[in-house]
């Protein structure tokens, strides 16, 4: 469940952060991909290095990395990489200032600027762990939605005998492990998923084609094995790196793609059809290369193309239907049209009429259009275009 996974692991001055090594060692074992930050206190423990030898990322602990360079460490950019962020230990010094917002180190920042959940393992004395403050902060951050381990009983530093451990690196590598199997919610489901442009041949040089990228069916993907789906993705052609953990098929035309997804349709449990597959193709392909007339353009006689969401909504059994429609005019009348027509039980609308939409761009602002309702969502990155079509999917499945 953790290859791929990006894990920022946070380390607090706390005896126990000699622990935290073989916790960063076992995650990255388990193919997690592990950055460190520590506070300046932790570096009194544990050194960088150690750590950085084993995640083989550079360790961060200060706002700036090189005086001499001017190159700092970008608390923001750390904050919306993870897909989980652990502290462990926590202190009780570092806990109070989460609590209160307080931001004098970079681990704080990046709290701050945090986008995905956080996990806290605390460690401290027993009068500590017993303290008021300390209880009262750790049911604050529990009500915040902070996932607090507690504490573990035994010896600890100061030779008192109770409750103040930071929990065994093993049971921490376990929470980890269930919050991601939590997250699968497609786990076990296939999902059938295309992207990308056709190619209709004109000769052997020449093409028909449109300026679609891939980048949203290849967004969709990526997000899709993330929730734990088999996926496999249809790619028109296009230069975009495979997301892991799938099986990628390539094509070029839109008969191509008809016969790649009529191969997989009967045993997907969804299709998500993004791909951009021309609605004509030439009648004819010459063998030979075209050559220019001087006086007049050569006419193209055209055919249609078969429609592959046609064909898969009249023999839809149990899986779900997700559609693509780019519009630039009567959009949402032409989209309840292509949902009802094909069958479907979404469609995902596209308007070239938006700033930052449509072909190549990394944003996307879209419309969903329901059999009984639509809405309308804000411009967003592709990738969280993509977590919202699956947050749909989740509830059609």
């Amino acid at each position: 469940m953790l290859k791929g996974k990006k894990i920022l692991l946070g380390i607090t001055g706390s005896i126990a952060a000699y622990k935290v090594i073989s916790l960063a060692r076992e995650l990255v074992k388990k193919g997690a991909d592990v950055r460190v930050v520590m506070t300046p206190s932790a570096l009194s423990f544990v050194t960088p290095l150690t750590l950085a030898t084993i995640t083989k990322n550079p360790v961060h602990s200060a706002y700036i990395a090189d005086e001499l360079t001017g190159e700092w460490s970008n608390h923001v950019e750390l904050g919306k990489w993870a897909d989980l962020m652990v502290i462990a230990p926590l202190s009780a010094n570092t806990l109070a200032k989460l609590v209160t917002g307080e931001c004098d180190n970079l681990l704080l920042a990046v709290v701050l600027s945090l986008s995905c959940p956080l996990v806290v393992a605390p460690a401290m004395d027993l009068d500590m762990s017993d303290h008021w403050t300390t209880v009262g902060n750790l049911k604050i951050l529990k009500d915040k939605g902070v996932n607090v381990l507690d504490f573990d009983e035994g010896e600890l530093a100061s030779g008192l005998v109770g409750k103040g451990r930071m929990k065994e690196p093993e049971y921490i590598l376990e929470i980890v492990d269930e919050f991601f199997d939590l997250k699968s919610n497609l786990k076990g489901k296939k999902l059938l998923i295309t992207a990308g442009p056709t190619y209709e041949a004109i000769d052997p040089v020449r093409f028909i084609g449109n300026h679609s990228s891939g980048k949203m069916g290849f967004a969709i993907a990526a997000e899709a094995v993330e929730r734990g789906a088999e996926v496999v993705l249809i790619s028109g052609p296009t230069q975009l790196e495979t997301p892991s953990n799938l099986e990628r098929i390539n094509v070029t035309s839109a008969a191509e793609m008809f016969k790649a997804v009529e191969e997989h349709y009967d045993s997907c449990d969804s299709l998500i059809m993004s791909a951009a597959v021309a609605d004509y193709r030439p009648a004819v392909v010459a063998e030979n290369k075209l050559k220019k007339e001087k006086d007049s353009l050569q006419s193209i006689q055209m055919e249609p193309t078969q429609d592959i969401l046609l064909n898969c909504g009249k023999n839809k059994k149990r899986q779900v239907l997700i559609g693509f429609a780019l519009e630039t005019e009567n959009e949402l009348e032409n989209a309840k049209k292509k949902l009802s027509n094909k069958n479907l039980d979404l469609l995902v609308l596209n308007s070239l009429r938006d700033e930052g939409a449509g072909f190549g761009t990394d944003t996307n602002r879209v419309t969903f259009v329901f059999p009984d309702r639509t809405q309308q969502n804000d411009l967003k990155t592709k990738h969280d275009v993509a977590k919202d079509i699956l947050d749909e999917l989740e509830k059609l499945v």
